[in-house]
């Protein structure tokens, strides 16, 4: 667990939900918990937050040991949009509160909605409907733009990063605001779900730096990777529908990596995003990666 900055513990781990297919969410999400996840993260944007609701439900886990987040899709920016798009979530997930809740993405062409939309999150925090608000993919320019004209600190800011993309000066800003760094596509998946050239494929878990550092410790690459994540102070959510890799991925807590071979993963950063730019960002944008991945180009 990690102490967010207004008290509310949170773990470290959890499983992520993006891509996840609706017809498998609910019999991984019943199996990850059943099998020590008490973390979940999951988007409007998704289109599983019913199946994750229905999870939950079929685990058996208990509500308070839960943590589970979402996220406002940006096209339900402004403030009355994001009031009604926080109850539709809630009621598709079957909850009666969230204990995150996330601005999906910055819109820098549109930055008042954003603003407007956090606003909202600020009054469902004040009202008790959720135990902590943030933000994901921004920039530390977003970050700042974001803390001058509203009252609330994000309690996190979740964003792209692996050892090809370890966003070290964002991670410097978070820390300088009491901000928690939390980790999607951290083995690299957004490489394979979002490839910017098909014919290059990009393998995080390939590189001969991760691959002899598995070996060495007689662990799997990504169990490695996912370790650096941790040992960085990092929340991560790894997502699999695969159920012998939902354990071998939370199953990293029993051995470290030493500086040097911390210092050897730090060395792979090559400023490579694999997923959208958040400075390029909006509903446009994303209907283009939409049609690319239809495409399959």
């Amino acid at each position: 667990m990690v102490k967010l900055n207004n008290g509310v513990e949170m773990p470290v781990f959890g499983v992520g939900c993006f891509a996840l297919p609706t017809i498998q969410t609910a019999d991984v999400i019943d199996f990850a918990l059943r099998n020590g996840y008490r973390l979940i993260d999951t988007a409007k944007n998704y289109g599983n937050e019913k199946e994750v609701g229905e999870g939950i439900v079929r685990s058996g886990v208990k509500r308070s040991e839960l943590f589970v987040t979402t996220k406002l899709w940006i096209e339900d920016f402004g403030y009355d949009e994001a009031m009604r798009a926080f109850d539709r979530s809630l009621q598709a997930l079957g909850l009666d509160y969230l204990d995150l809740y996330l601005l999906h993405w910055p819109v820098p062409t549109d930055f008042k909605k954003t603003l407007a939309a956090y606003k909202a999150l600020e009054k469902l925090y004040a009202d008790k409907r959720i135990r902590a608000i943030g933000v994901s993919n921004f920039q530390p320019a977003h970050l700042r733009q974001l803390m001058d004209n509203t009252d609330v600190v994000p309690v996190l800011n979740q964003v792209e990063l692996h050892p090809y993309f370890s966003q070290q000066a964002l991670r410097q800003a978070h820390d300088r605001y009491g901000i928690k760094t939390e980790s999607w596509s951290p083995i690299g998946g957004v490489f394979v779900t979002l490839p910017k050239d098909p014919t290059r494929p990009v393998r995080l878990l390939e590189d001969p730096v991760v691959v002899g550092l598995a070996q060495k410790h007689r662990k799997s690459a990504a169990q490695i990777v996912l370790r650096w994540h941790t040992q960085h102070g990092c929340i991560v959510i790894p997502k699999s529908q695969h159920y012998e890799r939902l354990l071998s991925n939370i199953d990293i807590f029993d051995f470290t990596l030493g500086a040097d071979e911390m210092a050897a993963l730090d060395g792979l950063d090559r400023d490579l995003r694999g997923g959208p730019d958040p400075e390029l960002f909006d509903v446009p944008a994303f209907r283009a990666i939409v049609e690319r991945r239809r495409a399959g180009v």
